[in-house]
């Protein structure tokens, strides 16, 4: 009869949108069950722990790797049922430097720079922490722009995320290199350079016990610490930033800052980032 549905022909179209469907829940499973093996590929995740940075790692009583950076990674290692092997290092560049030599890591904490994103992915930053100066007491210099100028001798850790942005924008000012940040305040100290710079909380703590020395105003820079991942694990990096994103808005990222005395660090907004 014209005008009435073929009952059979619906009753077909239902079942195989069920059939569909159900694929598609199983298919999701798959997926969920799979990621595991894409952010971990040998079952455990191998994650690399920068102690240079205060503000995102330190040793804890027990002697493992304590701060915001080890949490995320705990927590990322719970998710995934896997377990979690950590690697430690005392500067940012070393931590670059494993993933091209003979160490491999599934996950790291850095912060982002261009140099470092043409063999590292991120996802977008969980906190954001600023790159400040500290001078001596007596020093003529009082804000930031006025550091780069000729005579101007910059004490810096070499690689570190300041590093790698003041390479880009000094024209006039030397840096003037140690192999980590402590060493780079060591070296400022010892060779009475003008400048050392660093990430600000460092800078404060020993400032507020030596007055002979004073951190400048403000800051040169704002640095985003980022999860990373090896570049080319594309599924393994939405997953990483969807994790990041939930991280952040869960109040998991401010709760760890407070946990380990890190006041000054801001949890980074929310990325627009699909």
């Amino acid at each position: 009869m014209t005008g009435i549905p073929d009952v059979k022909a619906l009753v077909a179209i239902c079942a195989a949108f069920v059939v569909i469907n159900a694929g598609g829940c199983r298919m999701a499973r798959a997926d969920e069950g799979d990621i595991a093996r894409r952010v971990a590929p040998t079952g455990t995740l191998r994650a690399a722990i920068n102690y240079g940075n205060i503000v995102l790692a330190q040793k804890g009583p027990d002697g493992e790797p304590a701060g915001i950076s080890a949490d995320l990674a705990r927590e990322l290692g719970r998710r995934l049922k896997v377990p979690v092997s950590f690697t430690t290092y005392d500067t940012a560049g070393k931590v670059v430097d494993a993933l091209n030599g003979s160490q491999t890591w599934d996950v790291a904490f850095l912060a982002i720079d261009p140099k470092r994103a043409q063999t590292i992915a991120f996802t977008p930053p969980y906190v954001v922490i600023e790159g400040a100066y500290m001078v001596p007491q007596a020093s003529p210099l009082t804000e930031n722009d006025q550091v780069d100028r000729p005579g101007t001798r910059i004490a810096v850790g070499r690689n570190t995320a300041y590093d790698l942005y003041l390479a880009r924008i000094l024209t006039s000012a030397e840096r003037v290199f140690a192999p980590t940040s402590q060493a780079a305040l060591d070296l400022f100290l010892r060779e009475r350079l003008d400048v050392v710079a660093s990430v600000r909380q460092p800078l404060e703590i020993y400032a507020r016990d030596h007055a002979d020395v004073r951190v400048l105003p403000g800051r040169f820079m704002v640095i985003e610490q980022a999860m990373a991942a090896p570049r080319g694990r594309d599924e393994a990096l939405a997953y990483l930033a969807r994790f990041i994103e939930e991280m952040k808005a869960s109040g998991f990222v401010a709760t760890a800052l407070a946990r380990s005395g890190q006041h000054d660090a801001a949890v980074a907004p929310k990325s627009d980032a699909p």
